[in-house]
């Protein structure tokens, strides 16, 4: 991450943070979701999609500003065509969303482990 200074406020930079550590959870040892994809590609755009959700759900949990969420459309026409293309993107994007939120907040501290297992159960079941 880049200096905070370097951002136009503490939202953008808290934000930019929970997207990049939302990233995080998809390594192997972690969610284990496919993280090696090229841009423009519909699995990077699914991975761009699950991450700026779980910012968001961050942010919500977290009481963070959005205002920041402006500033993202560079990436709603990669989206827009993936969820053309699946009609089930949204929901499964969602899902693991809530699954990197979850496990962002488990390691913060801010919810328990039997919360993360009862939300892991509920977004299979999305799934």
């Amino acid at each position: 991450m880049p200096p905070a200074h370097l951002f136009s406020g503490f939202d953008h930079y808290y934000a930019t943070l929970a997207h990049e550590l939302s990233h995080w959870t998809g390594h192997a040892s972690r969610l284990d979701r496919n993280l090696k994809n090229r841009f423009g590609s519909a699995a990077y755009a699914a991975e761009e999609l699950i991450a700026e959700l779980s910012s968001a759900m961050l942010g919500a949990e977290l009481g963070l500003p959005v205002t920041h969420l402006d500033s993202h459309a560079s990436y709603i026409e990669h989206w827009l065509k993936l969820l053309k293309q699946d009609d089930r993107a949204i929901l499964t994007a969602a899902a693991k969303a809530e699954e990197a939120s979850r496990l962002l907040l488990k390691l913060g501290g801010r919810i328990s482990a039997e919360d993360t297992d009862e939300a892991s159960a509920d977004a299979a079941l999305a799934a």
